[in-house]
């Protein structure tokens, strides 16, 4: 996850905001980016199950930390396993 995540935060200090396209993986036993497919999607596996937002909740909650982000927004894809997110920092 580390350097997944340091690539993001890398990107992130030449761009704010940043727009990523990921692919949430709910109900997972932790919160974690686990991989990044070909075309540049992030796969983050995230706790919560993906009923009434929770995983989008999680999902938000955990990038801002990791991150240091003063802001994350689902941008598309609220109720679809691949989202748009805008992280500012």
């Amino acid at each position: 996850m580390t350097d997944y995540l340091n690539q993001i935060k890398d990107l992130l200090s030449k761009k704010s905001p940043l727009y990523l396209k990921v692919k949430v993986l709910p109900k997972s036993p932790k919160n974690e980016i686990v991989d990044m497919i070909e075309d540049g999607t992030f796969k983050i596996r995230i706790k919560a199950p993906a009923t009434d937002g929770k995983a989008n909740a999680e999902l938000v909650k955990f990038l801002k930390k990791e991150l240091k982000a003063s802001e994350v927004i689902i941008v598309s894809g609220q109720k679809d396993r691949v989202k748009l997110i805008r992280i500012s920092i």
